[in-house]
């Protein structure tokens, strides 16, 4: 796939994008490569290639899920202009 110069001016005015005449010219050569890149990626057989989550076979250090923030509820439930049962309490809104 191979675009215009009125192909790149279009998208720009599209994407609401000033790009003057003299960078269309750029602007087209750019996307033309991007454009010829995927061409080639799609181009390549991966038909029995398991996808990844990540190109590097590694493995996260996990660390112990404890809590280390301090209970604070009682004192944000103490501020909140209406609580009930340890729930905030808001005007309703959908009719």
């Amino acid at each position: 796939m191979s675009l215009t110069h009125e192909d790149v001016a279009r998208i720009a005015r599209l994407a609401r994008i000033e790009v003057s005449g003299a960078e269309i010219e750029a602007v087209s050569a750019d996307l033309n490569r991007i454009f010829g890149l995927i061409e080639k990626m799609n181009a390549v057989d991966t038909d029995g290639i398991e996808p990844m989550a990540h190109p590097q076979d590694v493995s996260l250090r996990l660390r112990d899920d404890e809590v280390t923030a301090a209970d604070r509820r009682d004192a944000f439930l103490a501020v909140a202009p209406q609580v009930e049962a340890g729930l905030y309490l808001v005007p309703k809104v959908i009719e």
